[in-house]
């Protein structure tokens, strides 16, 4: 009997020694909030670039998506008890977070000499691709009608493109820039919108087929032959040659516009080197690389190596880097919400 009740007692001691155990390890594992883009950027980032993260760093990553309206509007809901340990947002929208407050310092161990400036977005946030806003185009279309690719943004306003065009809404990153570009172009700018305004609702939207903010709407769009050509990101375009599908992004001769994926360690993290640690893992040459191939954007890590046909179709090098143009997003914030309503009144009408 006493035999009995040892190996009893030995047994519930060991049963207990690792239930400790497990909870020991549990306690010491640590877990990496991170906010960013929902779809193919959260494949992405579950397939390609989380796990070896947490193999490198003995760390839980558990990734929370939504697009940059909602991971900012997430921010300024959960402040003072944060959730997000790093927040991955449009370049327009972490600015704003940036700016509020919601940053926190970064650490990063990149030299900054191998970022390009363009890049270095605000005090504590950084971007970590490059997408350019300009022409996609459908190449069969345009070669059966013996037209040329489009070359200018003023090209917006030519007649042949009556109804077979398509542009996002301003309250889309693409519409927003095809907006300042009108300005731009036409003697005002971010600090004179007025210009921008008159040129797209006299000359630009009657060519316009639909306002669509959808980039999964916009590729059929083309795919049903209803639209020749729209303003879309060079990610975008390459998704949608990536299908077998005849596009092709073309470049502005004035210059296309910067859209940078950014991200920003966030304030009151527990894990606030772990945080630092993984900006600095999105802004390494090998996983830039993968952003590059999966998501089309390009590299802002000047050591990044892209094969040649990917380069070929993506902002990549100093050279297409040094031409896509910067929006100021310090005027542009404060002036979005009534730019939407005017847009609405005006453009959409």
């Amino acid at each position: 009997m006493n035999r009995i009740w040892r190996s009893l007692a030995h047994g519930m001691l060991a049963a207990s020694c690792s239930v400790l155990a497990t909870g020991a390890a549990l306690a010491q594992e640590k877990t990496l909030t991170v906010g960013g883009y929902g779809g193919s950027f959260e494949t992405l980032m579950k397939e390609l670039i989380i796990p070896e993260f947490e193999s490198r760093h003995e760390v839980k990553i558990q990734f929370v998506p939504g697009n940059s309206t909602e991971n900012l509007a997430r921010l300024q809901a959960q402040k003072g008890n944060q959730e997000l340990d790093v927040v991955i947002l449009d370049d327009g929208p972490m600015y704003q977070a940036d700016a509020l407050g919601f940053c926190a310092p970064m650490t990063s161990s990149t030299p900054g000499d191998d970022i390009y400036d363009i890049a270095k977005l605000g005090p504590n946030s950084i971007g970590i691709g490059f997408v350019a806003t300009g022409f996609t185009y459908n190449t069969a279309w345009f070669e059966r009608e013996g037209w040329e690719p489009p070359s200018s943004w003023m090209d917006l306003a030519d007649e042949k493109y009556s109804q077979i065009l398509s542009i996002p809404p301003i309250s889309n990153t693409y519409g927003l820039h095809t907006l300042v570009m009108m300005a731009r172009l036409n003697g005002g700018g971010e600090k004179n919108i007025d210009p921008g305004f008159s040129t797209m609702a006299e000359k630009v939207a009657p060519n316009i087929l639909v306002f669509e903010p959808s980039s999964g709407k916009m590729s059929e769009l083309f795919q049903s032959e209803e639209i020749a050509l729209s303003i879309w990101g060079s990610g975008r375009t390459k998704s949608l040659a990536d299908t077998g599908f005849p596009a092709k992004f073309a470049y502005p001769k004035e210059g296309a516009v910067a859209l940078m994926l950014a991200a920003c360690p966030v304030v009151e993290s527990d894990v606030s080197d772990l945080a630092n640690a993984f900006v600095d893992f999105l802004l390494e040459p090998e996983i830039q690389v993968r952003l590059a191939d999966a998501m089309g954007s390009g590299p802002v890590n000047k050591n990044a190596e892209l094969p040649e046909e990917l380069a070929a179709s993506l902002p990549y090098g100093p050279e297409q880097i040094g031409k896509l143009i910067a929006v100021d997003w310090d005027t542009i914030n404060p002036a979005r919400e009534e730019w939407t309503k005017r847009w609405a009144r005006e453009i959409e009408r």
